[in-house]
């Protein structure tokens, strides 16, 4: 059984270590706890891939102490400059294209000529990304197309002794992944929706994004594929109430849920509750999940986009705000 050990700087320093040895180390960020492994090295990287099942067409993020870092990694245009000054460290991943000298294993960006490289806004996360002194592919830590991990005990429940060390450093304060914009072209690209918004990117471009569409043969970055996110139980999205042996999802002032990602209607306290309300429904004796509506716009994008993929719907464009 991998070792659960507190988010100290002692033990810091010992996951740095067996980063370093190749070993697979989970950690918290903001977003959900990373499986991480060193990024430059093909053996540690594809450890990542065999641990959680994951596909080797589908890319991984890297994660950095800081936006010079970064830029050691990838060519950052300077729309993407503009970006990380405004939101890193935070909830963004940058697809950019990788720098010829950046060392990173290539099983990383998938064969891709780009690189996905996020920096946390956890001080935990960025005090290991220091002391490992390497950059570190970090994949949300669970098996894949599984329900993401926002506790240490998510991660020890799926991956046993899989893991050298998982970090606790209690549960994640934003609780969904992160954005994903491609920067890579003259055109950039939203990719995934998640913790920072459509509209906030939008904004400091001063343009209108593309909204990329799912993509199961050849996606740019994590979180593109059809089916994902997903509990082993059938999720029923936009639902008033519980069918026969259904658990209530609830949002808003509802009734006879059996449980309520936010009583208020705030989209934040959602986002923060979804993935371990998802680990709780996902047992007897539910047989399946009803999820009342959230709003779509916001940070309530990124939730109804997690929402279809654990429920497989082929997506639909979301609404934009009007201002």
């Amino acid at each position: 059984m991998a070792q659960i050990l507190p988010l100290t700087p002692a033990n810091i320093r010992r996951a740095a270590l067996a980063l370093r040895a190749g070993e697979l180390v989970a950690f918290p960020t903001e977003t959900v706890y990373g499986l991480g492994a060193d990024a430059t090295s093909d053996q540690a990287t594809a450890a990542i891939f065999a641990a959680k099942g994951r596909p080797s067409f589908n890319p991984l993020i890297t994660h950095l102490p800081d936006l010079e870092a970064a830029r050691r990694i990838v060519e950052l245009s300077p729309q993407a400059e503009r970006l990380g000054a405004q939101f890193w460290p935070g909830a963004l991943s940058m697809v950019a294209k990788r720098r010829e000298d950046c060392g990173l294993s290539r099983l990383v960006s998938a064969g891709l000529p780009t690189a996905a490289v996020r920096v946390p806004a956890h001080d935990g996360a960025r005090d290991l990304l220091r002391a490992a002194g390497v950059p570190i592919a970090a994949p949300s830590a669970n098996p894949s197309g599984a329900i993401s991990p926002t506790s240490a005990a998510h991660v020890a429940a799926a991956f046993g002794d899989q893991i050298a060390i998982i970090l606790d450093g209690g549960p994640c304060t934003l609780g969904l992944e992160s954005t994903v914009i491609d920067m890579s072209t003259e055109t950039p690209a939203l990719l995934r929706a998640g913790g920072v918004t459509l509209e906030a990117l939008e904004a400091a471009l001063d343009m209108r994004l593309e909204v990329a569409q799912s993509d199961d043969v050849a996606p740019r970055s994590p979180g593109q594929m059809h089916s994902h996110y997903a509990p082993s139980r059938p999720l029923r999205m936009n639902a008033r109430s519980a069918n026969p042996g259904e658990a209530l999802l609830g949002f808003g002032p509802a009734e006879d849920c059996a449980f309520n990602l936010s009583p208020s209607g705030d989209v934040r306290a959602a986002a923060a509750n979804l993935f371990h309300a998802l680990h709780l429904l996902d047992k007897p004796p539910w047989t399946g999940i009803a999820v009342m509506p959230v709003p779509k716009e916001g940070l309530g994008r990124a939730i109804n986009d997690r929402l279809r993929r654990a429920a497989a719907i082929p997506a639909s464009p979301l609404p934009r705000s009007q201002t």
